[in-house]
């Protein structure tokens, strides 16, 4: 079956979440991305992600309409819900609390900071359950949120003489399969943040991987459709 241009951008999105998941490096993802592109056929797509599936899930069969699935820090949220959590809370009194890297968030984390500061890191935690609360109270003190932007996130507090909501978003879209986590309390005359942000690895793998795909695209380009090996067809430089 000859291959659509859609199919073979599919297979590229698949490159792409492997290489920022680190499953592959940029040399192996560099030769891929532009067999990818050359490919004419669906034989010759089908083998770039064979050794790649998705995390917790298949890799979306070629001319399927089954959405990619993320990845990153949003890869995986099937196991990264449920087993015993690590913090039902924090506290801070003239002080501080955090709570990041690799954790497991209880059903109900109540945090609480007065004349303080905490530290709410999701991006690479683990949750306890699917449905997530997560309690903040602040008097003259502040909480800071930071989530992947791919989590199921909801903001409801009160602000009194103070700010509760979101902060800066970084473009991603929610994955069905995240946990969904209401981020609730109230601040006087304090502040509770969200922003929505990936790691700064995870930033980095995907930048490198958007670069080395341009630069796939340009070749290709510059090469011109597959001839057969006669030559003729290409651009000229």
């Amino acid at each position: 079956m000859r291959a659509s241009d859609a199919e073979r951008e599919r297979i590229a999105e698949l490159l792409r979440e492997a290489v920022a998941e680190g499953r592959l490096d940029m040399d192996e993802f560099d030769q891929r991305l532009e067999a990818a592109y050359k490919a004419r056929t669906h034989g010759e797509l089908e083998p770039l992600v064979q050794d790649l599936p998705a995390p917790g899930s298949a890799v979306a069969p070629v001319g399927s309409s089954v959405p990619v699935p993320l990845g990153g820090s949003a890869a995986n949220w099937p196991a990264r819900i449920g087993g015993p959590a690590t913090s039902t809370g924090g506290f801070a009194l003239w002080g501080g609390f955090n709570r990041k890297g690799r954790w497991t968030v209880a059903r109900k984390f109540t945090a609480f900071a007065m004349w303080g500061g905490g530290e709410i890191d999701l991006r690479e935690a683990h949750f306890e359950d699917r449905e997530v609360v997560i309690r903040c109270f602040t008097i003259m003190g502040g909480i800071h949120v930071t989530a992947p932007p791919e989590l199921n996130v909801e903001v409801r507090g009160i602000g009194i003489m103070g700010g509760f909501g979101e902060g800066s978003n970084e473009d991603g879209e929610i994955s069905p399969d995240s946990p969904r986590v209401r981020i609730t309390g109230f601040a006087l005359m304090g502040g509770v943040g969200v922003d929505r942000k990936r790691t700064k690895a995870e930033r980095r793998r995907l930048k490198e991987a958007k670069e080395a795909e341009l630069e796939a695209r340009r070749r290709h380009e510059l090469e011109g459709p597959d001839d057969g090996g006669s030559g003729e067809g290409r651009k000229k430089l």
